[in-house]
């Protein structure tokens, strides 16, 4: 952590922690409840609550409504895994070389000797659990050299997650199975799991060779195995029990963190939780339960926002009706902005119609315009944090400081380098937010610092054809005011010399010279 931020947080007991929201002579409180929930692709146009019509999420607006409602709020990273690592463990991606987005048979990113907010959250007495989407890799001594058959370790219980139930990537990646607390759900040791990102197994057939087994055809890659009729990246052979279903993926994971919630409920347990629930509904291959089929005018992908919403909706009842609402903060946000066509023909493009997934912003995921990292963000907690809208700066890389200060649990030196103290902020209390945010894609970075963004000069290209995606990139510096120019469609840079040197000078002092 920040040393200034180290020396507050090692001088800090729960009862001072929260005395700012009683009044003299109350009872100390219970330690909140924190949940995470962690969407998929979600940008800053797909929600209702943050002006999208062409679909509705009542349980999500809900959420807004009662809680902070933040539009100035970034991802770490404009795609998946270095985001999910530099939120869990207060360190941005950049600072090492092998964060980038993981095979299925990737080793875990995370290595268990680092201290994440699931290991403080432990040490601060909660249980924790993770649901949902992984994607951080699992096993240890490089790729493919997990034992898929048997315990999976190190995994989420090596950094602090008593609790796992997961996918080990995401649904376009294998291998295509479920996986609880390291092993395998419903597995059959006589047909045992085998996975290759190299070569295809003998007799296995793909997307690219036998397309007549596929409900769901790629538009560019996702043609090696085919598992539930979509055919993925990586190839697989065996575990036929366990292959998940994508349509159910989400009851799945969602009757777990319901189970989770229900069975560590503090009333019984004594013990507060948190629990991180990573959703992957909106992510490809979009498949979405028959029952949400239809729900509105965009096919699966519009669909699949409908059915995400049902998730965070089940989570609200659930704490409603265990009486933990008033008790637990809930934190919804998503990894990375959007994207359309990701690898399949899913009519997402050619039903997307008035829908801007991005809402005012530029670009998308993969990208290091605003679309890429700027994203939703809700914060609730009934009584102690007033309703309303936010455009304080706010970073992902802060959910470790933030659970330091709320928990009142220090954190061993040099563990969370890069996360701040932004307690304050998150509930509301201040409209000061961070001095500045730094964000990644891949090949850049960026700085934005009150109204004003600086993009780091790269060599990558400007455009990606795949995903129809503006990237970014540029060989000069790039200089936009996001107070008046939130599209970010005039570069300053030419007007603005001094202040594109204080910028660049100021990125540089964090990431380094690249």
């Amino acid at each position: 952590m920040k040393p200034n931020y180290l020396k507050t947080a090692l001088t800090l007991t729960s009862p001072i922690l929260f005395a700012g929201f009683f009044s003299c002579g109350e009872a100390e409180p219970e330690r909140p409840n924190v949940i995470v929930i962690y969407a998929d692709d979600i940008g800053y146009g797909d929600l209702s609550c943050y002006g999208a019509t062409a679909v509705k999420t009542p349980h999500t607006d809900r959420l807004a409504a009662e809680g902070i409602r933040f539009t100035s709020a970034y991802a770490c990273a404009a795609t998946c895994t270095p985001s999910r690592y530099g939120m869990l463990t207060g360190q941005y991606p950049f600072r090492r070389n092998d964060t980038g987005v993981a095979r299925g048979d990737a080793p875990m990113v995370i290595r268990k000797e680092q201290y994440t907010v699931a290991s403080l959250m432990q040490d601060a007495g909660y249980s924790t659990a993770v649901v949902g989407k992984w994607h951080l890799g699992l096993g240890e001594g490089g790729f493919n050299n997990q034992d898929w058959n048997g315990h999976i370790t190190p995994g989420p219980r090596e950094i602090g997650f008593e609790y796992s139930y997961i996918m080990a990537a995401t649904g376009d990646r294998t291998p295509c199975v479920l996986i609880e607390n390291g092993r395998i759900v419903g597995l059959d040791p006589n047909d045992p799991v085998e996975v290759s990102y190299e070569q295809p197994f003998e007799g296995e057939p793909l997307g690219r060779t036998h397309p007549e087994l596929l409900k769901m055809h790629p538009s560019h890659g996702h043609d090696m195995a085919i598992v539930n009729g979509i055919s993925r990246i990586g190839y697989m052979r065996g575990g036929k029990s366990a292959l998940w279903v994508d349509e159910d993926i989400a009851d799945s994971i969602t009757v777990k963190a319901v189970q989770f919630i229900e069975k560590n409920n503090p009333k019984v347990t004594g013990k507060p939780f948190f629990l991180y629930f990573g959703t992957h509904d909106i992510h490809v291959p979009r498949t979405p339960h028959p029952r949400f089929v239809g729900a509105t005018d965009m096919g699966p992908r519009g669909d699949c926002i409908v059915q995400f919403d049902w998730s965070v909706g089940q989570i609200l009842e659930t704490l409603d009706r265990l009486g933990l609402a008033k008790n637990t903060i809930v934190i919804l946000s998503s990894d990375n902005g959007p994207v359309v066509d990701d690898g399949y023909h899913d009519e997402a493009v050619t039903r997307l119609g008035n829908h801007k997934p991005a809402g005012p912003l530029r670009g998308g995921k993969y990208s290091i315009f605003e679309a890429g990292t700027r994203l939703p963000f809700v914060v609730r907690w009934p009584g102690k944090v007033k309703p309303g809208v936010s455009e304080a700066a706010v970073s992902q890389v802060d959910l470790f400081g933030v659970m330091s200060q709320l928990t009142g649990q220090p954190a061993p030196e040099g563990a969370a380098p890069d996360t701040h103290n932004e307690l304050d902020t998150w509930l509301g209390k201040s409209e000061a937010g961070r001095e500045f945010v730094v964000i990644q894609s891949t090949g850049t970075q960026a700085i934005i610092r009150g109204d004003w963004k600086y993009i780091r000069p790269s060599r990558g290209a400007r455009y990606n054809a795949h995903v129809n995606i503006e990237m970014g990139h540029d060989t000069i510096p790039q200089l936009y005011n996001l107070r008046t120019d939130i599209g970010e469609r005039v570069n300053m840079a030419a007007e603005q010399p001094a202040l594109v040197d204080e910028l660049a000078g100021k990125l540089e002092a964090v990431v380094g010279k690249r």
